[in-house]
């Protein structure tokens, strides 16, 4: 059987007009054209539709009963149809984004605020997690992209380049090393440190870079989230290594942050994308406007964070 929806818009024109003429009008088809479509679709399905008279046309006992049936059919590709122009043109859809704790609190709300003001129909769901987390959601598919550091390759995961941050020491008001403008990585090994756990792309930034110059870094306490890090610095269990971003964080717990030289190292934060999903309409709408936002503030994330570090140091 060989039904085509043009036969079932020109059943429903017809039974609806009662007339070959007045339904060819509706659709802008010749009558000629009209009463093929309909034979053709008598013939498919075996069923007399019309019963056809001089001057009148009425539906058969058979083309009652498929109308409804016709009619269903249309308006479900009618609404797929709809539903796939309001999702191109981002009327409506949904974005699922899993971020690191810091970047899903001081970067993905200010790009979710103006993206809700273009798109108020699209529907964006942040997930705060681990980076391990970002991740293992992006594989999983439980998420469209992530937002994280970094990592070495994964066969079926990408990464899409936004900016670059640089360590600081995190040190409890008061503490010597507070008094120096920058500190060496020589001169916090013997210090008590604190800093992410073993396995978690930021920490092993941190043990390649620190491994080909020879240093390795033994930390006394480690924490999966930068929060429970600088809580750890606040109640003196030592010093805390954090990256350039989380300095409004740690200033909320009276903290001081100086920059980590000899040698330098930035972590690279990347939009984490699946290789073998392509991402919709609204997300890839979304990953553009985290993109374009990556734009000013790589040129001022670890420059905004050096600054402030000075000033602190130039104040005391």
């Amino acid at each position: 059987m060989n039904i085509s929806l043009r036969q079932l818009r020109v059943f429903v024109a017809v039974a609806e007009a009662l007339s070959f003429t007045r339904a060819g009008e509706a659709l802008g088809l010749p009558q000629s054209s009209v009463s093929t479509q309909l034979r053709e679709l008598e013939e498919a399905l075996g069923l007399r539709l019309f019963d056809r008279h001089t001057r009148m046309l009425r539906l058969t006992e058979a083309g009652a009963e498929i109308l409804p049936l016709a009619r269903k059919t249309l308006a479900d590709l009618d609404a797929v149809v709809g539903s796939s122009t309001e999702l191109k043109t981002l009327g409506r859809g949904r974005v699922s984004i899993a971020a690191s704790s810091v970047q899903a609190a001081l970067v993905v709300p200010r790009v979710m605020r103006a993206f809700a003001e273009r798109h108020p129909g699209i529907k964006v769901e942040l997930f705060d997690v681990s980076q391990d987390d970002v991740l293992s959601m992006v594989h999983s598919g439980a998420v469209d992209f992530g937002l994280g550091t970094a990592f070495r390759s994964h066969q079926e995961l990408g990464m899409r380049p936004l900016w670059h941050e640089s360590f600081y020491a995190v040190l409890p008001e008061g503490h010597p090393l507070a008094a120096k403008r920058e500190v060496a990585w020589r001169e916090l090994l013997n210090e008590p440190l604190i800093g992410p756990r073993k396995g978690n792309p930021v920490r092993t930034v941190l043990d390649f870079a620190l491994a080909s110059e020879g240093l390795v870094l033994n930390l006394h306490h480690e924490a999966s989230l930068p929060l429970t890090i600088a809580g750890m610095v606040e109640g003196g269990l030592g010093i805390g290594i954090l990256t350039s971003s989380m300095r409004q964080l740690a200033e909320s717990f009276q903290l001081q942050l100086r920059p980590i030289h000899r040698p330098s190292i930035q972590r690279e934060v990347v939009l984490v994308l699946h290789t073998g999903r392509s991402l919709s309409p609204a997300a890839k709408q979304f990953s553009d406007a985290l993109i374009d936002s990556a734009r000013t503030r790589s040129s001022s994330s670890t420059g905004t964070g050096a600054a402030a570090a000075g000033g602190r140091n130039g104040r005391r």
